[in-house]
């Protein structure tokens, strides 16, 4: 039996989570009975996703129910199992709650190797951001030489790694990130064409025009609200939208009306489409390799924000909101 620190849901956040949305609590934990799995763990994902589970009402997430443990992307390593293929000292990734230890049915968790890449890339570039960027651009997207691609949250884990694989395609790429050193990392270890600092921009219509006077044929949405009105304003023809996220709407206790876009479908037949990466499950694996040969060649860059301690994972989370992270946003747990 293992006795582990866990977060749960103590309440249901109205608006903006706060440190009375979540518990730590020590919990015991049984010895692995048969198919079961023992994982302590090393890195914990979280995302912007979470907030959805948090609130009762309908979302593509189950929401978690009062006094439930929280749960995400992690990784970590097996300590002891009872009837399974895995062995103690292997390397896992798998949806498992915040905490030290995680006791998991073998069936929930996939052996990983990633050579030469730091373990937590698993919830990074080769992991799920990095799976919704592969598929967000290559099946909805569809960049083609000579489009121009905005997208928002660039500097994040998903934006980062759309605006790359655009630039592959032959596409310019236009980034929107919240602040000026955000912007450098975009533009100087991305490879976007520009980037538009949204907090010191009052007028992104007026941005948009200077940075991509040709106008938008691709526009991967991570937030929604302001920035998404303005790009509208500028799509081209047969453009393509992908809806990946709406952050900026996250904790709005009401969802508020903004000015009314559709006609502008109208004007240039646009494409605009939802995502959900889980849709490509039979296909993850293909994805997977093809990133990871990509970041070893160096055709992909990748920042990580690492928050050290379990402790802090609420404030790594609530982070998220405020635009803190640069890349993917982990949780270290144990080394």
């Amino acid at each position: 039996m293992v006795t582990t620190k866990r977060y749960h849901l103590a309440q249901r956040p109205a608006g903006v989570p706060d440190d009375e949305t979540f518990a730590l609590r020590e919990v015991e934990l049984d010895d692995p009975a048969g198919g079961e799995v023992l994982v302590k763990l090393r890195y914990l994902s979280v995302d912007p996703y979470m907030r959805g589970r948090m609130d009762a009402g309908e979302s593509y997430a189950e929401p978690w129910e009062v006094g439930d443990p929280l749960r995400g992307a992690a990784v970590g390593e097996v300590v002891d199992e009872t009837g399974t293929d895995f062995e103690s000292g292997d390397t896992v990734v798998g949806n498992m709650t915040w905490a030290e230890y995680h006791l998991a049915d073998a069936s929930e968790l996939q052996r990983i190797e990633t050579g030469a890449l730091p373990v937590s890339t698993a919830l990074g570039v080769v992991g799920m951001p990095g799976r919704t960027a592969y598929f967000g651009t290559r099946e909805v997207l569809e960049p083609r030489a000579g489009d121009t691609v905005v997208v928002s949250a660039a500097a994040g884990a998903v934006g980062s790694v759309v605006g790359q694989l655009a630039k592959l395609q032959g596409a310019k790429v236009i980034g929107f990130a919240g602040s000026d050193e955000k912007c450098e990392v975009v533009e100087a270890e991305f490879g976007f064409d520009a980037c538009i600092n949204y907090e010191s921009t009052d007028d992104y219509v007026a941005a948009l025009a200077d940075a991509a006077p040709e106008g938008v044929d691709g526009y991967f949405d991570n937030v929604g609200g302001p920035i998404t009105d303005a790009v509208f304003s500028h799509l081209n023809v047969d453009a393509r939208v992908a809806v990946c996220g709406q952050i900026a709407l996250y904790n709005a206790e009401e969802q508020p009306t903004g000015p009314r876009k559709l006609a502008k479908l109208i004007e240039t037949r646009a494409r605009v489409e939802g995502l959900l990466v889980g849709d490509y499950a039979p296909r993850f694996e293909q994805a997977t390799a093809d990133l990871a040969e990509w970041v070893a060649a160096g055709e992909i860059q990748y920042r990580e924000t690492v928050t050290e301690g379990l402790e802090n994972a609420p404030d790594a989370f609530l982070g998220l909101f405020e635009g803190e992270n640069v890349g993917k946003q982990v949780v270290k747990v144990s080394d």
